[in-house]
């Protein structure tokens, strides 16, 4: 690839991830170096279906900011701001190396949303993206500032969900 893009899949519907990963097996298919880092996920502790298979294909897979305080109440937004300053540090550092064809960033829109992350912290990201390389946000909360910058938006609408009728997340569908 010559010109990397930026997309963004964001909304409220199901769907994100399964997109971001959907795209990182197609990449890989074709011979791509592809690098997923996540945000607010434990795939050690969940058993993430997609990690796994993933690291299985060779994708470099990376996590911050594991714990979120909406879900781990004895986990302080300043420790959730910390991890994610480390995932920007690091991002730098894979924009540097430059040996990804794409880096997908995982709920890192989650991070905007919830004032772990400013906007102008995105936005350097994106403007800071070396030219070759194909950069993926997904999560709620991309902002128009972030949407105007992108090449791609998908905006993901929830119609329904089964979390509505009180069904919980299911194993090898929804993780």
């Amino acid at each position: 690839m010559k010109r990397g893009l930026i997309q963004v899949y964001t909304g409220d519907g199901k769907g994100k991830t399964t997109a971001a990963v959907g795209l990182a097996v197609r990449a890989v298919g074709q011979g791509f170096k592809v690098c997923y880092l996540s945000f607010y996920k434990e795939p050690d502790k969940w058993g993430y279906g997609e990690h796994r298979v993933l690291k299985n294909l060779g994708v470099a897979t990376f996590g911050f900011a594991g714990k979120h305080p909406h879900f781990y109440k004895n986990v302080s937004k300043d420790e959730v701001r910390r991890e994610c300053l480390k995932a920007v540090e690091f991002i730098r550092k894979i924009y540097q190396e430059k040996k990804y064809d794409i880096l997908i960033l995982d709920e890192v829109l989650i991070s905007l949303r919830d004032g772990f992350l400013k906007e102008k912290e995105v936005m350097d990201m994106l403007d800071l993206k070396p030219e070759g390389l194909e950069l993926v946000l997904t999560g709620r909360g991309a902002t128009k500032r972030i949407m105007e910058r992108a090449h791609l938006v998908s905006q993901i609408k929830k119609v329904k969900h089964p979390y509505d009728s009180g069904i919980q997340a299911r194993k090898g569908i929804d993780y």
